[in-house]
């Protein structure tokens, strides 16, 4: 029950009057008082004494035997302290649950604190890793992932899309990381062992590439027949059909380029190039070639772009994603449209952007369209020879280039696709 905090005000003073009291009966009131207040203050210290003792024991004994407001402030200490030992138990047995939990977990887990020095890692850490807690506890992360690629990804603190690298510890096994922000900036990095979905997908990538690259031979050989066939006086409907299967194979001749290209893409490492590429001048020679293939369309291409800046990528791979956005905008938009094409950068990074007055896209098509093959109207892409996978080129190569692409399309309205490059990619030319 909580005492009254005048208390051990009120016994001061009852002990002041009863030694006034006694010292009046007896005829020696100093005395008497000095006498009491000299008593009242060696029993004061001597408690205080006592308490400080328990104090430095960490109370770890039992509470000394005491009277009074003494007595209900060991009683109190004791309370609090079986409390706090029942709370630390309490805490104990949850992080002793969380070790255990995720000391079973098949992926690496690691604690960063807040001066980026590892605090705790599990088991698998230390299989897939290669951390060590008698080296490596309290070390700061870079020391152990030293790999350029994951410094840029941790520092850049974007962390919506994880990152795939080989192991520290052991090159043959490919580790998928994801990094969470909890806490005051502390980190939980997470490292999945993906090497078996890798090598699945590389088993895919290999039959994809080895079936594109047979189709090249016996492709070239039709449309070289084809054309020669052509070249000779034939009858109209015998000319029909010959135009009619160069058409198709020139599609397919398309189809198997851009899966060789995917197929290239997917199985290269992800590096980027030193020496800058002049973007302001690959996007020339894109709109160029988009100007001759819209010859008959009567497009109203503009361009604006900023003449000094440019990035730090692979010139080849900018150039199949960027020609397939401006091409796809010629290939769709209608007769007399309009189609603009801008290279700008602020303070988040750099934009590429081709926007058109075309027939735009349903919403509902906007999440697939980056997806293999995925057509948002077939007998659209059929007489415009697209292919189904140049959206998936487009963000293969920006992936690569740690860059997103943007949609944003209204049906009537026309679409704008933007490509988003990290500010650490930009270069002055």
């Amino acid at each position: 029950m909580a005492k009254s905090p005048y208390r051990a005000l009120s016994s001061f003073f009852i002990t002041i009057a009863v030694a006034a009291l006694v010292g009046w009966i007896v005829d020696w009131l100093a005395w008497s008082l000095v006498i009491a207040l000299f008593s009242w203050s060696v029993m004061q210290l001597r408690e205080k004494s006592r308490l400080q003792l328990w104090l430095q024991q960490g109370l770890k004994k039992e509470p000394p035997e005491a009277r009074g407001d003494w007595g209900e402030i060991f009683d109190q200490l004791y309370r609090f302290r079986k409390q706090r030992r029942r709370r630390e138990k309490e805490l104990l047995e949850v992080i002793s649950r969380f070790q255990q939990s995720s000391a079973a977990l098949k992926d690496a887990v690691v604690i960063v604190d807040q001066q980026l020095s590892m605090q705790w890692w599990n088991r698998s850490a230390e299989n897939l890793l290669g951390l060590k807690k008698d080296s490596d506890l309290g070390q700061p992360l870079f020391n152990l992932m030293r790999d350029p690629h994951f410094i840029r990804y941790f520092q850049r603190a974007d962390y919506s899309e994880p990152l795939q690298l080989k192991s520290p510890h052991d090159a043959s096994i490919e580790l998928q990381y994801s990094i969470t922000e909890f806490g005051t900036s502390e980190r939980l990095l997470v490292a999945r062992d993906i090497t078996h979905l890798i090598r699945l997908e590389q088993t895919r990538q290999d039959f994809v590439a080895n079936a594109s690259h047979e189709l090249r031979t016996p492709l070239t050989v039709i449309r070289g027949y084809l054309e020669t066939f052509l070249d000779q006086p034939l009858s109209n409907p015998l000319r029909k059909a010959m135009g009619q299967m160069q058409q198709q194979s020139n599609r397919m001749q398309s189809l198997v380029e851009d899966l060789l290209l995917l197929s290239k893409l997917d199985s290269t490492e992800i590096i980027m190039d030193d020496s800058p590429v002049n973007v302001p001048a690959l996007i020339l020679t894109i709109m160029e070639s988009a100007q001759h293939l819209a010859a008959d369309k009567d497009h109203h291409i503009s361009v604006d772009l900023a003449e000094n800046i440019g990035l730090l990528a692979r010139e080849k791979e900018l150039h199949s994603a960027f020609s397939n956005l401006v091409y796809n905008a010629v290939r769709y938009t209608p007769a007399g449209g309009n189609i603009q094409i801008s290279w700008s950068c602020d303070a988040t990074g750099g934009y590429f952007k081709v926007t058109d007055d075309g027939p735009g896209i349903s919403s509902i098509h906007i999440d697939r369209l980056t997806e293999r093959f995925y057509r948002v109207d077939d007998d659209r892409s059929v007489s415009t020879g697209g292919t189904g996978l140049g959206l998936a080129i487009v963000k293969n190569v920006l992936s690569r280039h740690q860059a997103s692409l943007l949609i944003d399309s209204t049906p009537g309205q026309g679409s704008s696709f933007s490509c988003h490059f990290p500010l650490d990619t930009l270069t002055e030319l």
